[in-house]
């Protein structure tokens, strides 16, 4: 694999600590998601910890690495400039002063504070979506990647809002003379949020990087199958979200089923073009080779569910038992797939890319450890299968308690190999990287 590839405009990225910042702080949600799950299974955390658990995995680590991603290569890919890089900086800590406090309210049961915290957790994400749309506008024609982009964040906004309205229902219904109930319109925030601005972003990065990193091309049915997603995909999830928010069980049935012939469409793309493969197996080849299987069982199996019932609460993910499936086969596979690229990509360019053809420099894929990578994969792939077997065979405690140390020892070892990557490598120290003009090494040069 090259050290940069040829296509990527490395001039327009934003100054390294912005990415990054976004990667480590949406790390450190990741274990504090991880722990606040453990504490549930031993019955430790009070108060409504499962939704603390379920906002810092996904509104924490899922969303602010897509953040982070989005802000590094928006810039790069479209070989534009980034419209603010002060407003890059505000959407982090809006998003994490907002998440920590919304979480922390949460598992204290203190549920005027939700809304509050969610208000700031949206003006955070509000921030993003302008900063990003801002970017996109000065881009004269949009690829297919650049389009699910714009439609994620136009997901971001909504879902956003949905939960602002749900958090202000918890102490002040005001829901209650409405025809939408909190059950729907929960049901809708979760659509939106998984499918729209998760799994739309996810689907258009892999458009780029999946034929990059793989040094092929899309051809034959590839194009069908993608021009299959990029129309059925969207309206899918408009139909599913206003389907569950109106408990029409028609439009809600036709847009499931467009959202899984999507997955599926993407699922068949990703494994194509990994057997075409021209360059060196690297971890985030392996982790995108679980992806794809993993969209493919997704989205067959959750078929008869969603076209039986679509707008059932125990149908929201999929079919039954499909949430592990989802959350961490797919989202959590993907995301620590790509992650095994970017962060080592951005802090090699800043420390090394200058030196190529003057000196000996490692490549991208040296800066980690080829030993933890391997042990977090086993541990990860491991885990997750025990977890989703589990949620077959009827929430099998063994199996699951199992399932979720393996996982938090792959999760602990992941994040660990991430982390020694901008410690060992960064020309940046990594409190400096993090706190930003709050560390005390501010003086350092750098990003």
């Amino acid at each position: 694999m090259s050290a940069v590839p040829g296509s990527l405009d490395t001039d327009q990225q934003p100054p390294m600590t912005v990415p990054l910042r976004h990667f480590l702080v949406g790390l450190g949600f990741l274990l504090g998601g991880v722990a606040i799950g453990i504490g549930l299974v031993v019955d430790a955390v009070p108060g409504l910890g499962t939704l603390a658990h379920v906002h810092l995995l996904l509104a924490g680590w899922a969303c602010l690495t897509i953040m982070g991603a989005m802000t590094q290569f928006v810039p790069v890919w479209s070989g534009v400039t980034l419209y603010s890089q002060r407003l890059a900086s505000a959407q982090l800590v809006l998003v994490t002063a907002g998440l920590v406090g919304f979480s922390v309210a949460f598992v204290l049961g203190t549920l005027a504070a939700v809304a509050v915290f969610g208000a700031v957790m949206l003006a955070g994400f509000w921030t993003f979506v302008y900063n990003i749309a801002r970017t996109l506008w000065t881009v004269d024609s949009y690829d297919v990647t650049e389009r699910h982009f714009l439609f994620a964040l136009g997901c971001f906004l909504l879902v956003t809002i949905a939960g602002l309205v749900l958090a202000v229902n918890l102490t002040y219904p005001v829901l209650g003379s409405l025809p939408v109930g909190h059950v729907t319109l929960r049901g809708t925030h979760v659509t939106l949020a998984i499918f729209g601005a998760i799994m739309t972003t996810v689907y258009g990065a892999l458009y780029q990087l999946v034929t990059m990193f793989t040094q092929t091309d899309l051809h034959g049915i590839d194009h069908h199958l993608q021009t299959l997603e990029e129309l059925g995909h969207p309206a899918g999830v408009l139909l599913l979200a206003a389907g569950r928010l109106t408990n029409t069980s028609v439009a809600a049935r036709v847009g499931g089923v467009l959202v899984l012939v999507g997955a599926v469409a993407v699922g068949l793309v990703l494994l194509r073009k990994l057997y075409e493969m021209q360059v060196e197996w690297t971890p985030m080849h392996s982790r995108y080779a679980v992806l794809g299987p993993a969209l493919l069982l997704w989205g067959v199996t959750s078929l008869p569910a969603w076209v039986r019932q679509p707008t059932a609460a125990e149908y929201t993910f999929g079919a039954a038992g499909a949430v592990h499936l989802l959350v961490l086969g797919v989202v959590g596979f993907v995301l620590v797939g790509t992650l095994y690229h970017i962060i080592p990509f951005i802090v090699w360019v800043h420390q090394y890319s200058d030196r190529l053809g003057l000196e000996e420099v490692p490549m991208i894929d040296d800066l980690y450890s080829d030993r933890l990578a391997a042990t977090d994969f086993i541990l990860l792939l491991s885990g997750t299968s025990l977890l989703v077997v589990s949620d077959i065979a009827v929430s099998n405690t063994l199996l699951a308690a199992s399932g979720g140390l393996l996982v938090t020892g792959g999760v602990l070892c992941f994040t660990a190999n991430m982390v020694l990557v901008i410690y060992n490598h960064s020309p940046q120290s990594l409190d400096s990287v993090l706190l930003g003009a709050a560390s005390p090494r501010r003086g350092q040069s750098g990003g």
